[in-house]
């Protein structure tokens, strides 16, 4: 294993995350691993050198927290893991039950800490951007949080730069700790945060970690998985044509090293440099030994543009821009892969 600083910060984190909203209960999702299915998949990532361990408070509504929870406190010593955990999405039906106010988040940590059964977080994040709750508000929650020892840093996830970018100028203005960690969606068939968002957080010093690096599936070649055929986001996000041809060139390109397709897809995230860490969201051990095999998967310059031909801008993939994103068209192939005629078809 490979481990980094995230950020600026003195935190060291495994280069493999693993990402843990499969586990929980399947009454929340039906591709949810119940404790006894999730216990094998954690264990492995440890044994591998993971200690990075990413959760939300949301997934199978705080289940998933104590699920996994359970199984951290019989695997690990609680110093040797970073603990990560999300807020803001709606727990309950009543008026308070989500967003990013000073009320939620203070009761949000409280609960997710009873659940994992744990004295504080290593990384406390807001899992989007608030729009209705003032940003001070919402930072000075979060530095009250930190300077009570519940949680160690501050985190943040999948918001516009300038969102991002007016969360640090209110910590400045108010000498609070800023966020360390920023968590996003990059893969072959979304680059867009490669634009702003990923070379603002290397100018302020902060951390990146990449979620969906298989694009929900569609780059390991499983779209039939029972993930993909009830979350209707999956085809809303990755259904055009563009993202079907880039997910044939990681076929293509896979077949070239003679390892599976989401090996390729995982080494091209690992490959760019200012990605600190990358969310596991393993199936199976095996699953996860793909993304293990990834950190030493070289690829040529031929096979990066056969990954990234396809590729063409679309609208930012956040909780603004759900069913509005542009189609895209790819580009042709050249080089080793404009040979065959067949494989490029």
């Amino acid at each position: 294993m490979q481990y980094v600083r995230l950020g600026q910060s003195g935190l060291k984190v495994s280069r493999l995350c693993l990402g843990t909203m499969n586990m929980g209960t399947p009454q929340w999702k039906p591709w949810i691993f119940d404790e006894a299915q999730s216990e094998p998949i954690v264990r492995h990532a440890l044994e591998a050198g993971v200690n990075f361990i990413d959760l939300a408070d949301f997934y199978s509504t705080g289940i998933g927290e104590e699920v996994v929870g359970r199984i951290l406190k019989r695997l690990a010593r609680r110093e040797e893991v970073v603990i990560t955990t999300k807020v803001g999405y709606a727990m309950g039906e009543y008026p308070n039950a989500g967003g990013h106010s000073r009320k939620h988040i203070m009761d949000g940590i409280d609960a997710s800490l009873t659940r994992l059964g744990t004295d504080y977080v290593d990384i406390y994040m807001l899992h989007f951007f608030d729009v209705n709750t003032p940003v001070e508000e919402t930072m000075g929650a979060l530095n009250d949080i930190v300077r009570s020892g519940k949680a160690r840093y501050i985190g943040v996830s999948t918001m516009y730069t300038w969102q991002l970018a007016k969360i640090i100028q209110a910590c400045e203005r108010h000498g609070w700790d800023k966020p360390v960690n920023m968590q996003l969606q990059l893969n072959l068939a979304y680059r867009e945060e490669e634009r702003e968002m990923i070379p603002y957080c290397a100018d302020q010093g902060i951390g990146v970690s990449v979620f969906s690096p298989l694009a929900r599936g569609l780059l390991s070649g499983d779209v039939k998985s029972t993930r993909n055929q009830t979350d209707f986001f999956t085809a809303q996000m990755y259904g055009d044509k563009a993202s079907l041809a880039i997910a044939a060139s990681a076929a293509r390109v896979a077949e070239r090293h003679g390892v599976p397709a989401a090996q390729i897809a995982q080494a091209w995230v690992l490959a760019r440099p200012q990605v600190a860490s990358m969310l596991v969201g393993a199936d199976s051990p095996a699953q996860f030994d793909s993304a293990l095999a990834a950190l030493d998967t070289k690829l040529d310059q031929d096979e990066l543009h056969e990954l990234e031909r396809n590729y063409t801008p679309c609208d930012l993939i956040n909780d603004y821009t759900a069913g509005c994103r542009i189609a895209r068209e790819p580009r042709p192939a050249q080089g080793w892969f404009a040979h065959d005629k067949e494989k490029t078809a």
